[in-house]
């Protein structure tokens, strides 16, 4: 009857041990889980200011060619060659 008894708080203990394994296990899934939503919100707001960075470096570089400057008049020409057929293709959308 004792080895029976054993057997039985043997289990339970086991039991018990796997019991405070799953709090622990979800409790750790949880934090995870938590630093996983902060790291892609991280990484949403850097891709957001890389975009806006891009924008603004395009700016200064076409500011710079509208500047002037020997080097950049090339650039300067086929910005504004390019804004002019896309004012054009607008200009002709609207017509239709």
């Amino acid at each position: 009857m004792s080895d029976i008894a054993e057997i039985i708080d043997s289990v339970e203990n086991r039991i018990e041990k796997l019991f405070m394994k799953i709090d622990s296990l979800e409790t750790n899934s949880m934090a995870l889980r938590t630093e996983l939503q902060q790291a892609a919100s991280m990484i949403q707001k850097q891709t957001d200011e890389i975009n806006t960075l891009k924008s603004e470096c395009e700016s200064l570089k076409m500011a710079n060619s509208l500047l002037g400057g020997e080097e950049n008049k090339r650039d300067t020409k086929l910005k504004i060659n390019s804004l002019i057929r896309e004012i054009d293709y607008c200009i002709a959308q609207l017509s239709d």
